[in-house]
């Protein structure tokens, strides 16, 4: 709910307000979070687009400062271990994330379209970190790839994703050090 001390909404109130809902576990609902803000659902989609968009860049404001921190305590590692040590973190953060897992657990089939598929630029931003990642090891010549840089960051992702929301694609338990594992075997080849 707006403060008193708002005077006027705008799409960063909006973003904001929808994230604390998302924090706090809630459905994020957009004729509840206009009627919060005090404007028209046609406002609230001219600044931060639909839902999925909304939750999409949710996510991303979470997943960001998770990765960059992850690449900052893994600057002694070297090599697959330095890959496999940030995508691990970064798919712990994930698993014991309430949030996050409240929202795959409520609604599935939209989590896996808005976070593993091109329904939004998520996935692709989340690639393009771990393309950098492994570009900066590679050029280090900590890594030899056995793939393009490009298609290397795609299936380290995928790999990540598959032990991730395992619950979800294959009823397995969500496991970060199988994906600390997989990512470790892949690029030690």
């Amino acid at each position: 709910m707006l403060s008193e001390s708002t005077s006027r909404p705008d799409a960063l109130t909006a973003f904001r307000e929808a994230r604390r809902a998302f924090m706090a576990g809630r459905r994020i609902e957009m004729q509840e979070l206009a009627q919060d803000l005090g404007v028209s659902r046609a406002t609230l989609f001219r600044w931060v687009g639909g839902r999925d968009q909304l939750l999409a860049e949710i996510i991303w404001s979470m997943t960001l400062p998770t990765f960059e921190a992850a690449v900052q305590t893994s600057r002694r590692k070297r090599g697959a271990n330095r890959v496999a040590s940030v995508l691990g973190d970064l798919a712990a953060f994930t698993v014991s994330s309430e949030p996050m897992m409240t929202f795959v657990q409520r609604e599935p089939e939209r989590a896996l379209r808005l976070l593993t598929t091109q329904a939004t630029d998520f996935q692709a931003r989340l690639q393009a970190l771990i393309e950098a990642l492994l570009a900066e090891e590679i050029a280090a010549g900590r890594i030899d790839p056995p793939l393009p840089v490009h298609d290397l960051a795609y299936l380290t992702l995928r790999m990540s994703e598959a032990f991730v929301y395992s619950d979800v694609i294959a009823g397995e338990t969500p496991d970060p050090g199988k994906v600390r594992q997989a990512v470790r075997a892949l690029l030690r080849g």
